[in-house]
């Protein structure tokens, strides 16, 4: 979703429709896929899952930049487009640097250098802009994926004062930052399991960085593993980051709890896609160290056929909303949630990595 937000934004600052697709797990003729031996929807449409200018709303703060559009109406009404290829305009570029966000969008790309989500040092210069331009400021989740939110919202985080519904409340009398504010007292966790396994010793042998934008250089946690470190310990490094153990998840959250950002802290949310055993084990290690309110995870979650097929993007409105988020520095979901919370004003200290 970050590559779809930042040519969004470059539409916007073209001044041209942004042309938008179905979310598509894969191309081709048959509506399903198989993901773990199960079937899953083939294409979601994007307005399954947000809402906003980014899928043809106007734009509230410049009702007269051109709105965006489907791909099927794009392609009746200019069936032979002139294509700018990104690798194209690239190597009109200085070639002694690397192209950054900022110096991309002055070179008027159709997609931006998938890399360039990897490396913060490319990525965050445009942020100051982009975090403030209309992409972001008017960003929403979907009916869908509010309503989904609403239903369980009491389960996650309970309120202690009425509040109306995201629901029942239109997108267009607040910002992003107002409609999606701080959840006090709740703390989200990201905790990658299953493909992360063999993703994690590949993150190692690559000696990766943490994505963009879990790369704020005001968070708290970092990725420091200098260039010399023998193998063995390079590895163990990299799995705590990556894939921490139940006991090591405990510790992490109990850091945080006693941190400034922690303080008041007293429900937990596990978005994970860990097997029911572990979680189950999970929640009880959790209970024996603190003695938490509510502890609950995206399995916990009631949702009807339709928002099954949501339910990441459920997670990531829960992420964004939390008091604290504690994520997989690795994980593009986690940088999603990041870049959302940094948009949206939450403090740096209360967006923590493993």
């Amino acid at each position: 979703m970050q590559d779809l937000l930042l040519n969004a934004y470059l539409a916007y600052r073209a001044n041209r429709s942004f042309v938008f697709n179905n979310y598509t797990w894969e191309e081709g003729v048959s509506d399903y896929s198989l993901y773990n031996f199960r079937p899953i929807p083939s294409r979601i449409p994007l307005t399954a899952l947000i809402q906003g200018p980014i899928v043809g709303a106007p734009f509230a703060a410049h009702p007269e930049s051109p709105r965006a559009v489907m791909k099927e109406f794009w392609d009746k009404v200019c069936p032979n487009p002139t294509v700018i290829r990104n690798d194209d305009v690239l190597a009109m570029m200085d070639n002694d640097k690397e192209s950054t966000a900022s110096s991309t969008l002055q070179k008027w790309l159709e997609i931006f250098d998938i890399w360039i989500l990897q490396d913060a040092n490319r990525l965050l210069d445009e942020w100051p802009a982009f975090s403030q331009s209309p992409v972001m400021t008017e960003f929403g989740w979907s009916p869908l994926v509010e309503l989904a939110f609403d239903m369980n919202r009491e389960m996650i985080a309970p309120t202690t004062v009425l509040q109306p519904y995201l629901s029942s409340t239109s997108p267009s009398v607040m910002k992003s930052s107002e409609r999606y504010a701080n959840l006090p007292g709740l703390l989200a966790v990201h905790i990658r399991r299953g493909d992360f396994v063999r993703h994690c010793r590949r993150l190692t042998e690559w000696q990766a960085k943490f994505i963009g934008y879990n790369a704020f250089p005001t968070f708290p946690d970092k990725l420091s593993v200098p260039g010399d470190t023998p193998p063995t310990t390079r590895a163990e490094m990299y799995r705590l980051h990556c894939f921490p153990e139940i006991q090591e998840i405990v510790q992490k959250i109990e850091e945080v709890r006693r941190s400034d950002a922690g303080r008041g802290i007293e429900n937990i949310y596990i978005m994970t896609n860990g097997p029911t055993p572990w979680i189950a084990d999970l929640k009880q290690a959790l209970l024996d160290s603190f003695e938490w309110k509510r502890i609950t995870s995206g399995r916990d979650i009631l949702v009807n056929h339709e928002q099954e097929y949501v339910k990441q993007a459920v997670d990531m409105l829960i992420g964004q909303r939390a008091q604290v988020f504690i994520g997989n520095g690795f994980s593009s979901m986690t940088g999603q949630i990041s870049m959302l919370r940094m948009a949206n004003g939450f403090a740096p200290n209360s967006t923590r990595f493993w």
